[in-house]
């Protein structure tokens, strides 16, 4: 698991699995469960311990707590947000997320800083005018305070027209490249011509493919269809039959392919790390990966 890749034209070179910290200090509505801060600075520390450089993180992951847990330790990625309360999203708050973020962080400089979920708050003219946040991240990099600009979140058409100005190095998709979903595949297929680096969050669907049906029926945070469902117990059921753990094929459907460079899987306590170790390494007989191919249900974007 010491493998670096390269980081497309960044030149940073990273682990193919990034720690996901999204759950770290407290964030029931989400996830359905908290963490409090001890139990995200264990996760934290074993994280660092780990043979992973790459940890992932936001201004708004636990409403600051997730970048206060990992302080000054080896960070790589994190993100601007809006404001969680007036919904601003402009220039000016970008310099403020971003001076947030090093308060907390305990730096001067982030290696890499993603533009994180602008389809809640902003049209494509709006993040790219000249006094929006896109602006606005790139004079932070010319000014030595960001390293590297990265595109962080789910709506696909929006982040394919982004990455079109030129402004990014990284993009990062969540939940929409998984063995359930191929939402992405337009959006892995313009970074490759752009040169720009793939990054793939969730690749648990949010917890379906990890715990299965028994525990959760959300898939990327909503109910799931009935259609997923009915996929992830037939994908179960190859599985069993060759004795490797669904999340270990979830999690491997996503670091076996080229394309993906980093793979970001959500960490919430200490023992998450040796598990995500395990699960990457499980051996896998190829002849899975047709039989799970062939399960996957009918692409009705109901993540687009």
């Amino acid at each position: 698991m010491n493998d670096l890749r390269e980081l497309g034209r960044t030149g940073l070179r990273v682990t193919s699995i990034c720690v996901g910290t999204a759950s770290l200090g407290g964030t029931s509505y989400t996830y359905g469960y908290e963490v409090n801060a001890a139990q995200g600075e264990a996760t934290v520390e074993a994280a660092l311990a780990s043979p992973y450089n790459f940890i992932d993180t936001s201004n708004a992951y636990g409403r600051g707590a997730s970048e206060t847990c990992i302080g000054a330790g080896i960070v790589l990625a994190t993100k601007v947000d809006a404001d969680p309360k007036t919904r601003d999203f402009s220039g000016e708050r970008v310099r403020r997320s971003v001076e947030e973020s090093l308060t907390r962080l305990g730096l001067d400089s982030v290696p890499l800083m993603y533009l994180h979920d602008p389809e809640f708050f902003l049209t494509v003219p709006e993040a790219l005018a000249d006094d929006g946040p896109v602006a606005a991240m790139v004079a932070l990099r010319d000014d030595g305070v960001l390293g590297h600009l990265g595109l962080a979140a789910g709506d696909v058409p929006m982040m394919r027209e982004l990455l079109r100005s030129g402004a990014f190095e990284v993009v990062l998709n969540h939940n929409r490249h998984t063995l359930l979903d191929r939402g992405a595949q337009q959006l892995i297929e313009d970074a490759q011509e752009l040169g720009i680096a793939f990054v793939n969050a969730a690749p648990y669907g949010g917890g379906l493919l990890a715990k299965g049906l028994s525990h959760q029926h959300k898939y990327g945070y909503r109910q799931a269809p009935v259609a997923l469902t009915e996929a992830v117990a037939a994908m179960q059921r190859v599985c069993d039959g060759y004795e490797v753990p669904l999340a270990a094929a979830a999690l491997q459907f996503s670091l076996r392919d080229p394309r993906v460079t980093s793979t970001v899987v959500g960490m919430s306590e200490a023992g998450r790390v040796a598990q995500t170790i395990a699960l990457a390494t499980h051996p896998i007989p190829e002849e899975i990966w047709p039989q799970l191919e062939a399960l996957l249900p009918d692409q009705e974007h109901w993540l687009r």
